[in-house]
């Protein structure tokens, strides 16, 4: 259809999502903004776009589960073009608590939100992307955390388990597809401020853990965002199973 790039960015409508959508518009991208439930979120983000002159939709999808991902990556064929770059940014996580206070239904509810559905995104992306398969190429991102090397202790030990397993997905996928013209790269962001810790029942959090970052401050989801663009462009063309920690030091 259109030779402008397209990128999809799960998770889209807030945080970090939502920043990397637009820097993305800003740098050309025609931008599929996903989302679950927040549409009223996920529209001011298209709106801003569209003013400032960019090509943007909005999806709703579940991105762990299967029918969804297959809409969602549908209706970025039919109404932008072929996918050229994929941000698995879609996580949730829980309120803090010690390890034996996890159930496991919620221990499978973060698995299944954080890592099932990269899997699934990643999958339908290497189906269109891989020149194996009559493709062009591209280039896939993956928000991990800085929580899968400190494994987030009397916290969420369980979104750090899942973050882990982002790493190990994406260092895999990448060998995988390295020859087939599509590179997978992850970012593993440190203390950022974003809404995601008021869902782990403390707000405030950056703030009082700011003073053990080398820089002595929380980071900004542009600041991640960035390091998301440089890995799906040119500019990252000989990068590959590789990781940036925008964590300050930590």
């Amino acid at each position: 259809m259109s030779a402008q790039k397209v990128a999809l960015i799960t998770g889209a409508s807030r945080g970090i999502g939502a920043e990397t959508a637009m820097l993305f518009a800003q740098h050309g991208y025609a931008v599929c903004i996903n989302y679950l439930s927040n549409a009223e979120a996920a529209y001011a983000i298209k709106h801003h776009i569209e003013q400032a002159g960019g090509r943007c939709i909005t999806v709703q999808a579940d991105v762990s589960l299967a029918d969804d991902v297959d809409r969602l990556f549908a209706t970025v064929d039919s109404e932008l073009g072929s996918i050229s770059a994929l941000v698995n940014n879609a996580a949730i996580l829980a309120a803090q608590c010690r390890l034996e206070d996890i159930s496991e239904q919620r221990f499978m509810n973060i698995l299944r939100t954080n890592v099932l559905s990269c899997f699934l995104c990643c999958k339908a992306a290497v189906q269109r992307m891989s020149t194996r398969q009559g493709g062009t190429g591209g280039a896939i991102v993956n928000l991990s955390s800085a929580a899968s090397k400190s494994g987030s202790p009397n916290e969420y030990i369980d979104y750090a388990a899942s973050k882990g397993a982002i790493d190990t997905l994406t260092r895999g996928l990448a060998l995988e597809v390295a020859a087939e013209g599509i590179r997978v790269n992850a970012v593993r962001p440190g203390l950022i401020y974003t809404e995601m810790h008021a869902s782990g029942g403390e707000a405030l959090r950056v703030d009082r853990l700011k003073s053990k970052i080398p820089m002595l401050r929380g980071g900004r989801p542009k600041e991640v965002a960035q390091a998301i663009l440089w890995l799906a462009s040119e500019h990252a063309s000989f990068v590959t199973g590789s990781f940036i920690d925008p964590t300050g030091g930590l």
